[in-house]
């Protein structure tokens, strides 16, 4: 059956199908095809089948900017935006940024977007997303974490960010529908109890901050309190919860207050 061209009609075929945005789906599914019929088929035929909707039209917003997504690579979410926003915050403006596992590199280009006279550093162990994010203007560099950032950066980086993998392996059958099906777990997994790569990330990061710089990761639930030790043994302060409207956490934001060894 072919996918019906008239906006109203084509939202309520969405929503039918479970899409609880389904009129701002319906638009980006027509503005993609620009009147192509058959095209408009096959990209709705995929969307039912819960494909993410950034690999079908090519693109997601993010803090007002277009990021190109590419299929494979994870789909920056919303709910990371204040996250970027808070970071770009504690850039300064001919500061240096890292944003580790970038992914399309979302957080990254808010950041070069916001100051635009700092240096942003990128890093994801996806081939797919590190090159995605180069041709999204990125400076990316493919390994694992915090390991292919460059030793110039020891000591001098003002921000690292990240929305590192944080889902207890045991919570990942939760996630919503289908999202397993086409995404890695590479992008969700964090552990046990979700904050063994948070872990790392927050241990090798006195490395490259210079003292006053911040470290801003995005977690959930218990996971903030689970990380005080950890940040009070790496010489962090001021570790604050971030948190949305609704008061969900959302992230965890401290700052370095010590030359620590960075051998």
């Amino acid at each position: 059956m072919p996918a019906p061209s008239d906006p109203a009609a084509l939202a309520e075929l969405l929503a039918d199908a479970g899409f609880v945005a389904a009129a701002e789906e319906a638009g980006e599914l027509l503005g993609r095809a620009a009147g192509d019929r058959e095209l408009l088929d096959a990209l709705v035929a995929r969307r039912l089948t819960g494909e993410p909707l950034a690999w079908i039209t090519g693109s997601v917003s993010f803090c007002g900017l277009e990021v190109g997504v590419e299929p494979g690579v994870y789909v920056p979410r919303w709910q990371s935006e204040p996250l970027a926003l808070r970071a770009a915050e504690r850039l300064p403006a001919n500061g240096v940024a890292v944003d580790v596992c970038t992914g399309a590199g979302a957080i990254a280009k808010t950041l070069m977007a916001r100051r635009p006279g700092a240096r942003v550093v990128a890093t994801d162990l996806d081939e797919r997303a590190v090159a995605c994010a180069r041709r999204n203007g990125v400076d990316a560099h493919r390994g694992d974490l915090l390991a292919p950032l460059p030793h110039a950066l020891d000591g001098i980086v003002d921000v690292i960010v990240g929305v590192v993998p944080y889902v207890p392996t045991s919570d990942l059958p939760l996630l919503q529908r289908d999202t397993l099906t086409f995404e890695s777990t590479l992008s969700y997994d964090g552990g046990e109890d979700g904050t063994a790569l948070l872990r790392r990330v927050a241990a090798d990061s006195p490395r490259f901050l210079r003292r006053g710089g911040a470290l801003l990761l995005e977690l959930g639930g218990e996971q903030a309190d689970a990380l005080r030790d950890d940040l009070a043994r790496l010489h962090y302060v001021d570790v604050d919860v971030l948190r949305d409207e609704e008061g969900d956490v959302r992230g965890i934001e401290a700052t370095f207050d010590a030359i620590a060894d960075r051998n």
